[in-house]
C-alpha cells in the first residue's frame, strides 16, 4: 500500500496538450462508446460483429450498420476524441399503431411474461409489417396489466461471486462515511473512497476526504492508476458519482470494463463491504477512542494501518495475506500514463483577459496571461483538483493559445514591450530602396537652367 499526498501528481510534468471536452461532448462519446463496448472488449464471438451491428440498427433509428463500422474505426484510430461528430438527429414523430397490433402485443406477453419487445417486435413485424418502440409497448402493457410484475412472474436471482483468479483482473470501489476530523480548527466530517482488489482484498488505493464528490473519485482513482496501472474490471456502487461522464470515459480510454451495483441490491458489492468493516471494527474504533485529527493525521494513520497490520495477516475467506496473494496473482501490470488520464476530469469556464493587468480571475487567483490577448473572450481549461497553479487557455472555437501561470497582482507584469517577430522580407528597406531610385529619376528629368529662365 502505497502512501501519498492528495494531488501527488501535481508534481508530475504535464507533457500533454489538454483536452477541451463539454459535458455534451462527453455525452456525444460515452452514446456511442456504449454501443461499441461488447466489440471493444471483445465480448463478442468471432465473426459476429457484423451480426451486433445489424441488430443495432435495426434497433435505434438514425443509425446503419456503415455508421457503426465507421464509428470503430475512427475509435480505434483516434480514441475518445475521434468520436465527436455531427449529432444524430432523430427524425419523425411516435406513429399510430392499429389496435389489433397492439392486442396482439398483449397477447404475447400474457402467453409468456419473460417475452421482451425484442421478441414480441419480429411477430408483429411478420403479421402487420410494423414494430413498436420498446417505451410505446411498455405504455400499453402496463396499461392492460400485461408487464411482468403484474402478471405475478418473479424470478430469484442467480448471483455469482465478485471474485477473479489473478491480480488485477477486477476492483471494487466504494465510498463510506469516516470518522470526523479537524478542518481549519472546526470538526468536520470525512468520507472513505476505496479501491480493493477482488482476487487478493489488497487495498489498491484508501483515503479519507472531507466530500463524496469527483474530486475525490479521481484522485483516488488516479492514485490506484499510478501505483499499480489500470485493472481489466471495475465494480462500483451505483451512486451518481460513478455516472460521471468523466470518471467513465476514462475508465473506456483505459479498456476497463466498468460494472454498476444494481439498485436496492448490496449483496452484490459485499467483497468491499467486508473490507470496509474490517477498516471501522479495527483502524476507526481506534481513531474514535482518541483526539480528534486532521484529514492529513488520518490518511497517514490509515496508510500505517493497511502497510503494517491488515496486509501482512491472513484473510479469512482466502487464508492468505493481501499482500502474500496480491504477489502469487500479479501476472502482469498495465501501466497508464496518468498525465494524460488526468486532463479528462478537467473543467471549462469563459473568461475575459483584463485589459489592464493582462490576466484572468478564476477562483479567487489571478493568472498572468499573453499581452497581446487583453480584452479577449476566452475558453480557460484547468484541474479543479489540483494546486491550480497553471491553466490553459482556448479560442472560443476551440484554437489552443497556450498556457497562463498564477501571479501576483500586486508585483506588477513584465515591464519590457512585448518583441514584435522578426520578418523575413524588411519592408523598410524595400519602401527607401525604391525611395531613392524614384529621386534618382525625378533629379534627372528636371532642366534647372531651363526651369528658372523666364520666358520671352
Amino acid at each position: 500500500m502505497t502512501n501519498k499526498k492528495l494531488h501527488s501528481r501535481e508534481n508530475k510534468p504535464q507533457s500533454h496538450k489538454p483536452l477541451l471536452l463539454s459535458e455534451q461532448d462527453l455525452r456525444k462519446i460515452l452514446f456511442w462508446l456504449q454501443l461499441l463496448e461488447p466489440v471493444i472488449y471483445n465480448e463478442l464471438p468471432h465473426g459476429s460483429i457484423e451480426r451486433y451491428f445489424r441488430k443495432l440498427a435495426g434497433q435505434a433509428k438514425g443509425i446503419s450498420v456503415r455508421t457503426l463500422w465507421r464509428k470503430l474505426a475512427l475509435y480505434r484510430q483516434g480514441g475518445l476524441k475521434a468520436l465527436l461528430r455531427k449529432e444524430r438527429s432523430d427524425k419523425g414523430l411516435p406513429r399510430a399503431f392499429p389496435p389489433e397490433v397492439i392486442q396482439k402485443a398483449i397477447e404475447l406477453k400474457r402467453d409468456q411474461p419473460r417475452r421482451s419487445y425484442l421478441m414480441i417486435n419480429p411477430v408483429l413485424k411478420d403479421l402487420f409489417q410494423v414494430t413498436v418502440p420498446r417505451s410505446t409497448m411498455y405504455r400499453h402493457l402496463k396499461r392492460a396489466g400485461a408487464t411482468r410484475k403484474l402478471l405475478g412472474y418473479t424470478e430469484l436471482k442467480v448471483r455469482r461471486r465478485w471474485g477473479r483468479d489473478h491480480t488485477h483482473d477486477l476492483w471494487q470501489g466504494d465510498f463510506e462515511h469516516g470518522p470526523f476530523v479537524l478542518k481549519d480548527t472546526e470538526v468536520a466530517k470525512s468520507k472513505l473512497c476505496v479501491f480493493v482488489d477482488a482476487y487478493s482484498r489488497y487495498p489498491i488505493a484508501a483515503r479519507y476526504y472531507y466530500n463524496e464528490d469527483l474530486a475525490a473519485l479521481s484522485d483516488c482513482f488516479l492514485l490506484a492508476l499510478d501505483a499499480h496501472g489500470a485493472p481489466r474490471e471495475l465494480y462500483v456502487d451505483g451512486a451518481k458519482i460513478y455516472h460521471s461522464k468523466a470518471f467513465e470515459c476514462a475508465c473506456f480510454e483505459l479498456k476497463i470494463k466498468l460494472h454498476t451495483r444494481p439498485p436496492r441490491d448490496p449483496q452484490a458489492g459485499g467483497l468491499v463491504e467486508k473490507f470496509i468493516q474490517t477498516v471501522q471494527s479495527q483502524f476507526e474504533s481506534e481513531v474514535l477512542s482518541g483526539e480528534l485529527l486532521t484529514l492529513e493525521e488520518l490518511n497517514e494513520a490509515l496508510s500505517a494501518y493497511l502497510n503494517l497490520i491488515y496486509i501482512k495477516n491472513p484473510n479469512a475467506e482466502t487464508g492468505q495475506s493481501p499482500e502474500e496473494r496480491y504477489k502469487q496473482g500479479l501476472l502482469s501490470v498495465r501501466r497508464v500514463d496518468v498525465a494524460q488520464v488526468a486532463l479528462l476530469f478537467m473543467r471549462t469556464e469563459q473568461r475575459t483577459v483584463h485589459k489592464d493587468f493582462s490576466d484572468i480571475q478564476l477562483r479567487g487567483r489571478f493568472f498572468r496571461v499573453d499581452p497581446k490577448l487583453r480584452g479577449e473572450r476566452l475558453l480557460v481549461c484547468y484541474d479543479p483538483f489540483g494546486p491550480l497553479k497553471t491553466v490553459y487557455l482556448f479560442s472560443l472555437q476551440g484554437q489552443y493559445l497556450g498556457e497562463a501561470h498564477l501571479h501576483d497582482r500586486t508585483e506588477g507584469g513584465p515591464t519590457k514591450p512585448p518583441q514584435a517577430r522578426k520578418s523575413n522580407f524588411n519592408y523598410l528597406h524595400f519602401l527607401v530602396t525604391r525611395y531613392r531610385e524614384a529621386l534618382k529619376q525625378q533629379s534627372r528629368g528636371i532642366d534647372y537652367v531651363k526651369a528658372t529662365c523666364p520666358k520671352t
